[in-house]
């Protein structure tokens, strides 16, 4: 058996990321060696990872990372806080208001600083 157990998603800014990333998952995460940060997602970690320490300029990951949430109001009045609701729509309505999409889930997307694109859906309406 093959399974997912870490994501990385690079930044320029691993204070201001730990910081982002904190506030809007409500959890505090671990600073590890090699300018990263880490959070334990429900079995996968979301590592941020300081690209600029190497000289790089941080890449935008995959579109979209999903979690899974029992409660995704307060997810969202965070992400209103740190202005990072997505700018774009899906299906015709706002990304960043909460919907049930076509497909049945009740969700909403987010827009790091770094371009990373993710989706918080309620538990229950997931469509896997």
């Amino acid at each position: 058996m093959i399974t997912l157990f870490r994501v990385t998603l690079e930044v320029d800014d691993i204070d201001r990321a730990a910081r982002f990333y904190s506030d809007l998952l409500d959890m505090a995460g671990t600073r590890h060696p090699g300018a990263r940060h880490y959070f334990n997602c429900g079995g996968v970690i979301l590592a941020v990872l300081d690209v600029s320490a190497g000289g790089l300029t941080p890449t935008p990951g995959p579109k979209s990372l999903y979690f899974a949430a029992d409660e995704i109001e307060p997810i969202r009045e965070r992400a209103s806080k740190l202005n990072a609701l997505a700018p774009y729509r899906v299906h015709g309505e706002p990304a960043g208001d909460i919907s049930e999409r076509p497909w049945g889930e009740r969700s909403f997307y987010v827009v790091d600083p770094w371009g990373n694109d993710l989706c918080f859906v309620e538990q229950g309406t997931l469509y896997t």
